[in-house]
């Protein structure tokens, strides 16, 4: 059994709300409080930081605008803008000043299943937050310094103590004003250098990434092809009759021009379900989440670059469902709520199990590399095949029998080759850059476990 003896004054100390609760007291975070003020640090309010709340917005979505950040962008160490982005009007942003997020703001997600994670907005435009993250300015302290510690085993931990309710967790300004912050201003300047190193390589990596996709458009002559939603347009009968569709935005000449420059291409087509097997994965149910065990990705975990855990389920149950692990070599495909995000499985994958809104894609074929293929699934060639068929749709659901009709271009080997290379480069680029922040972050626990001048030293060596 664990327990903590502490005295009134601590809990005032402590607790703005006046939290009386044993979790708030736990020893472990005891310990961690006790340390950061045993080597002189100070209460993030103390540095001037100041902290804003986002009002609550109505979400009027405009296909060019002003970026609006949701939850779903903010991952620990990371604004992801890869996946769906979202923009609202100018005039909607004017009215939501408040709510704007600037250059090296930062921001932590106040509410939710993902509370606490926290990463440093780098973009040159200003964007708008939603109400379910804070932002922080970070006034005297660095704000990459601060970015940094928060996502350190010490500063999650912090951020834990603090959370409140249940079904629900929150986080609160008044606490996070109140968490200790070591005092290194030597190794803040070392910790931006290593953040801002990582930033590079990160957008060279997108760079790289960027070029096989034009390399790709251009191969099938669509490289300043631009997307066109016609107002007026004529069909035939026996068109809607062969897809068994009658709504107008399905026979958009734009999805007509991308498939047939895919099945003019000199090299040949194919469907998706000639190229690949395709096997469904499993849902588990809501009750059946825990804070840690074996992870189940869901489709809002996946990202053309990498795999995010949030949802666990028990050694037990991924005992049972063993036969949905994903292998080594299988791309994962998402079908539901944002489909089309493809993920290549180039090594061993730990223990998980993808969700049912998810497939799982396995080469039948040498026609064509995984990598390609990965490339063709995330491009504007599947997405506005998706768009097509499952447009007008309130939930998007891509259903199986869409996704294996999928047609897909098979270029040249010497230009698969091209853009593999590319790819691989890509991915090796965008692992260093996170290798960088990991080495970022066991500095400033060094510094915490033992002084500033040898994590300074540590990280020379390290990065």
């Amino acid at each position: 059994m664990q327990y903590s003896t502490v005295d009134y004054q601590s809990i005032v100390d402590a607790s703005h709300s006046l939290r009386l609760d044993a979790e708030f007291f736990r020893p472990d975070y005891l310990q961690i409080q006790h340390r950061l003020e045993e080597i002189g640090s100070r209460k993030l309010i103390d540095f001037q930081a100041n902290i804003r709340h986002p009002k609550e917005i109505k979400r009027n979505y405009v296909d060019d605008g002003v970026l609006l950040l949701r939850g779903q962008n903010v991952r620990p160490l990371s604004i992801d803008l890869t996946a769906n982005p979202v923009y609202i009007s100018e005039e909607d942003a004017e009215r939501l000043k408040e709510n704007t997020i600037r250059y090296k703001n930062i921001l932590i997600m106040r509410s939710g299943a993902n509370v606490g994670q926290c990463a440093i907005y780098l973009e040159d435009s200003p964007a708008i937050s939603m109400s379910d993250t804070l932002i922080i300015q970070s006034g005297d302290l660095n704000p990459f310094f601060l970015t940094i510690f928060f996502n350190t085993k010490y500063g999650k931990a912090l951020i834990e103590r603090g959370k409140y309710g249940s079904a629900q967790p929150h986080i609160a300004p008044p606490f996070l004003y109140q968490i200790p912050v070591p005092n290194c201003e030597n190794l803040q300047t070392e910790i931006e250098k290593t953040y801002l190193r990582s930033k590079e390589l990160t957008e060279l990596s997108k760079t790289r990434y960027a070029e096989t996709q034009t390399l790709l458009l251009s191969e099938l002559g669509l490289a300043d092809w631009q997307p066109t939603h016609r107002l007026a347009f004529a069909t035939d009968y026996a068109s809607m009759q062969q897809v068994e569709r009658i709504d107008a935005d399905y026979f958009q000449p734009k999805y007509e021009q991308i498939v047939n420059a895919i099945k003019n291409y000199p090299g040949g087509w194919d469907t998706l379900e000639n190229l690949v097997t395709l096997k469904k994965c499993v849902e588990v149910g809501s009750k059946e989440y825990l804070e840690t065990g074996i992870p189940f990705v869901r489709v809002s975990n996946l990202s053309p670059f990498e795999i995010t855990q949030e949802k666990y389920i028990s050694e037990e149950l991924y005992g049972e469902i063993t036969e949905h692990q994903p292998k080594q070599g299988e791309i994962l495909l998402s079908k539901d709520a944002t489909p089309g995000i493809a993920y290549y499985l180039r090594g061993i994958p730990e223990k998980m199990i993808p969700a049912g809104g998810i497939l799982r894609l396995k080469s039948k074929t040498d026609k064509i590399g995984n990598e390609y293929l990965t490339l063709v699934l995330n491009s504007i060639l599947t997405q506005e095949q998706i768009n097509r068929d499952v447009g007008g749709s309130v939930i998007l659901h891509w259903r199986p029998d869409q996704v294996a009709g999928t047609v897909i271009p098979i270029l040249h080997e010497k230009i698969q080759v091209e853009i593999q290379q590319k790819v691989i480069e890509s991915f090796n680029l965008r692992k260093h850059a996170k290798e960088l922040l990991e080495c970022a972050k066991r500095a400033v626990e060094i510094a915490i476990e033992q002084d500033e001048q040898t994590a300074i030293d540590w990280l020379e060596t390290a990065s």
